[in-house]
């Protein structure tokens, strides 16, 4: 039989990028939105910052040593998962919260589940919903050092201004305000091809054209929905993770309108102001399903993929 009518697994491509590689990416491009939230919140924010990369990189070295395992922290998925977390904190959590979300992130989302690619949830996401429900201080806005003290966007009577909004110059989480320095991120994942177009652009536009619906077409108030929250930080650095986000591009389509659309119902009809991260996590639990109803049949084979 000729060798170019052999069926075999796939990976049938090599890029060359490393895991490393990729989480390095990540990192980078999670700077600007980490810098962005120093300046409006002040330097408390790096103390979380580092608190939860320091916490998370410990932890999964201490689970590798404990359980006789390969160390797998020079992969910087632990610093990933780390800076993620802590960029959905508000600035003023305490920091020993920090290193309980820290270790509810690596040790039982990530590490006893096998490690990474076994997680079937987000480290990261799963950690911040684990400890809205736990601490109640997660539920106080963190306010710009310099702002007067008022309710977040989505939990408040009056939003901001379009510019507030897009600027950050407003109560919520260190990484999340800041649109110019998440679009930034966003835009260099794409360019280094670490992540597609798909997931990020049909979340927010689902988030957008809801709640377009919801305001009675009033795209202002629209704008200011896709602009207030965790939207953006969810769309480009969360939704799209590889272990917990479909594969097929189809896959991706139903986990993005998915997302907007649970996003959108919480935050219209539920108890919290904000529904990025349940969105994102019940979306997360449904993966499974969503790639095995979306994968393609094996050329050649005549049958379903294995």
């Amino acid at each position: 039989m000729s060798a170019l009518s052999t069926v075999t697994v796939s990976p049938h491509i090599h890029s060359g990028k490393t895991t490393a590689r990729i989480m390095l990416d990540v990192l980078i491009a999670l700077l600007p939105a980490t810098i962005a939230g120093t300046v409006i919140f002040g330097w408390k924010a790096l103390a979380v910052v580092a608190v939860c990369v320091v916490c998370c990189v410990g932890f999964e070295a201490l689970f590798n040593l404990a359980s006789k395992k390969e160390q797998t922290v020079g992969d910087l998925s632990a610093a990933v998962t780390g800076l993620l977390l802590a960029l959905n904190l508000p600035v003023d959590v305490p920091l020993w919260q920090c290193a309980v979300g820290s270790l509810f992130a690596i040790i039982l989302v990530k590490c006893l589940f096998g490690g990474l690619g076994c997680n079937l949830v987000n480290p990261a996401i799963t950690a911040r919903v684990f400890m809205l429900v736990a601490f109640s201080s997660l539920a106080v806005p963190s306010f710009p050092v310099d702002a007067v003290a008022s309710a977040t966007p989505l939990s408040s009577e009056t939003m901001p201004s379009l510019l507030d909004l897009f600027l950050g110059n407003h109560g919520g989480a260190i990484g999340e305000t800041c649109a110019p320095a998440l679009l930034l991120g966003g835009i260099y994942l794409l360019v280094r091809r670490v992540i597609t177009w798909h997931v990020p652009v049909l979340y927010i536009a689902t988030v957008f054209v809801f709640s377009l619906f919801m305001e009675g077409f009033d795209a202002v108030a629209a704008l200011s929905m896709i602009l207030s929250g965790g939207l953006f930080i969810g769309a480009f650095f969360m939704a799209t993770d590889y272990t917990t986000s479909p594969y097929t591009a189809r896959g991706k389509v139903i986990f993005a309108v998915g997302a907007g659309l649970l996003t959108c119902l919480i935050r219209y009809f539920g108890t919290y102001p904000e529904g990025v991260s349940f969105a994102i996590l019940f979306m997360n639990i449904l993966n499974p399903y969503i790639c095995k109803w979306t994968k393609r049949k094996v050329f050649a084979a005549g049958g379903e993929e294995k």
